[in-house]
């Protein structure tokens, strides 16, 4: 019975990480926006902690880094030829200079990466952490997106 219920919750993870998948494809656009404004509340929850406006909550931190991990693993994907044009900020370096935007992505991730363990440290490691990240950030924004 208990093999059962790993192979059923197996097959089910399968499928919904699948079906996600084609969806994001469908329309990489509104999954990109989707992210990046979770990307946007996470760094707000995190820059109210360092700000003093609320207090360091270990379980909201591991939360946002989580998230923002999942947005350097899903982002190279969600870039394809087909949606260059529509409603994005993305700027057309993004695929002219494509190995300069796959670099900033993969130095998003290491950045998580690295200043994780520093985050869950406390205030002070979150300090760091969200320098590092957030330059991070602010120089793929200003290479790759549009200003509104």
């Amino acid at each position: 019975m208990k093999f059962a219920t790993a192979i059923a919750a197996t097959v089910l993870t399968v499928t919904v990480f699948g079906v996600t998948a084609v969806v994001a494809q469908q329309d990489p656009i509104k999954t990109r926006q989707d992210l990046m404004k979770a990307n946007g509340r996470n760094g707000g929850i995190i820059v109210r902690m360092v700000k003093g406006e609320m207090p360091y909550d270990a379980a909201k931190v591991k939360a946002a880094f989580d998230q923002w991990d999942e947005t350097a693993q899903q982002f190279p994907s969600l870039f394809p030829d087909t949606s260059k044009d529509g409603d994005t900020r993305a700027l057309p370096a993004v695929w002219t200079e494509r190995a300069k935007f796959d670099a900033a992505i993969a130095k998003f991730k290491k950045d998580v990466d690295d200043n994780r363990a520093k985050a869950m440290s406390g205030l002070d490691g979150l300090k760091v952490a969200l320098g590092a990240v957030g330059k991070n950030c602010n120089d793929c924004h200003e290479a790759f997106r549009k200003p509104r």
